[in-house]
């Protein structure tokens, strides 16, 4: 395991750790709201502290995009790092606060741009998966690829899209929902990647996401032998946080669906 990477792991099990403890005792935990069903608690402020507080001590020269806490400076000041990790201290805290243990912690290493390294820590049911650009992803040491799925109608698909929506926003998503064998709306962001790059899931759509939702969960689906692009098919994916990932058999498909053809 690349250095970086077994590093992260270890911030990420920090953190997973504060997140199990917090857990036996949800009554007691302080939830505040950052906006409409967006909630934050003292757990995820606790945990992102932990993840930058290890990986800081490792490597003071790189820079950090915490969900919670935003932007910190590599130390030295300098506001663009070679190196940046990108933080989901817990992604899936309305299922945390409800003990609806589908929920993870991510962390991602980009080098000048790019993920390089990823971890996803299931704090529930204590998986790791992991990825580095190039060698491969994993799940607890063991290679994982997306699924062999080439039937659209038979695809399981993960999403983060609205119940509703009108217009031309609704009809996509209506046909592309409605045409698989069933869709899942975990709650999760990272673990519904996690869940595309080892074939849980064969696919997964979602808007109005941000980087450090995606840029782990990103990395696995790709060194899974999966594709990933916006509602283009291109990779501005994490700019405007639009994102299809899937099989290379069912990537065409959703899009086709989220992009009809003109009558």
């Amino acid at each position: 395991m690349h250095p970086m990477l077994n590093t992260a792991v270890k911030a990420a099990r920090r953190a997973g750790a504060i997140i199990n403890r917090a857990s036996l005792d949800l009554d007691r935990l302080q939830v505040a709201r950052k906006g409409p069903k967006n909630y934050v608690t003292e757990v995820d402020r606790a945990a992102e502290d932990a993840i930058i507080d290890i990986l800081r001590t490792a490597y003071p020269d790189h820079g950090f995009h915490g969900e919670e806490t935003g932007l910190h400076p590599a130390q030295g000041g300098n506001d663009e790092p070679e190196y940046q990790w990108v933080i989901d201290p817990l992604d899936g805290t309305t299922n945390f606060i409800h003990g609806f243990p589908v929920y993870a912690v991510s962390i991602a290493l980009l080098h000048r741009g790019q993920a390089v390294q990823a971890v996803v820590h299931d704090p529930s049911s204590n998986d790791i998966f992991t990825a580095s650009r190039g060698g491969g992803a994993f799940l607890n040491d063991r290679r994982i690829r997306v699924s062999g799925q080439t039937r659209y109608h038979d695809a399981l698909l993960g999403a983060h899209v609205p119940w509703r929506a009108e217009g031309k926003q609704g009809e996509r998503f209506a046909e592309l929902l409605g045409n698989c064998a069933s869709a899942r709306r975990m709650g999760s962001t990272v673990l519904d990647l996690a869940y595309v790059a080892s074939g849980r899931l064969d696919g997964f759509c979602g808007i109005n996401l941000k980087p450090w939702d995606l840029a782990a969960g990103g990395l696995l689906v790709l060194e899974a032998g999966g594709l990933i692009g916006d509602f283009d098919g291109e990779q501005g994916w994490m700019e405007s946080g639009s994102v299809i990932a899937a099989t290379p058999r069912i990537f065409p498909q959703m899009l086709a669906h989220v992009n009809p053809a003109e009558d």
